[in-house]
């Protein structure tokens, strides 16, 4: 019984390894085959971006679009108003300028204000272990808790495109959907099936 059995799964072994033209052993194998016959489309993203500043990155494996961050911060440069380190100018009595922002990201003991901003260059964000991240890539900052989200991002399968699936590949960041201070989306009920628009087209 042994035998007929062992011969039986040698069998279902050749079989399965001999097949003919366009046959594949799954679903990789197809797409590497496959994709050596693809020469390019004739279909773009481009239409869609015109307008829109961005910038190319490289991360891993994937290069691609962004858009460019540092032109649509109202107030950037940010030296222009932080001259001098953050803890002088906390002590100078100034007008808080962000007395807008409250801060729900994480809990308070495990986040303030500089565990992102430079205090000593305000021009930069930080890394927690306080490397200078320009602001333009922000989302280096985000991938330092939020790696499983980054590592789908990089893919593709995190986030929303800025153009379509067709080349060249255009990506907002998380700050362009999360608000870096409240990154989390409010709860909110879904849209209202309007059943008089229907019958109106009927």
């Amino acid at each position: 019984m042994r035998k007929l059995v062992f011969g039986f799964v040698f069998f279902i072994t050749l079989w399965s390894c001999k097949h003919g033209e366009g046959e594949y052993h799954g679903v990789i194998e197809k797409i590497e085959v496959e994709g050596q016959k693809y020469h390019g489309s004739s279909v773009s993203s481009e239409p869609y971006i015109e307008g829109t500043r961005t910038i190319e990155i490289t991360e891993g494996a994937h290069t691609f679009l962004i858009p460019e961050r540092k032109g649509q911060i109202k107030s950037y440069a940010c030296i222009d108003c932080h001259s001098k380190p953050l803890n002088q100018m906390q002590t100078e009595g100034l007008q808080k300028a962000h007395w807008d922002i409250k801060l729900d990201h994480a809990n308070e003991n495990t986040m303030n204000c500089v565990t992102c901003h430079n205090p000593n260059n305000m021009n930069n964000l930080r890394s927690l272990t306080e490397n200078d991240i320009d602001f333009n890539n922000s989302y280096n900052l985000c991938a330092q808790c939020h790696s499983k989200q980054f590592e789908d991002w990089k893919g593709g399968a995190h986030g929303k495109r800025i153009g379509g699936w067709a080349p060249p590949r255009a990506s907002f960041t998380c700050v362009n959907c999360h608000n870096p201070h409240k990154p989390h989306f409010e709860s909110r009920w879904p849209a209202r099936f309007n059943t008089q628009k229907v019958q109106e087209r009927e």
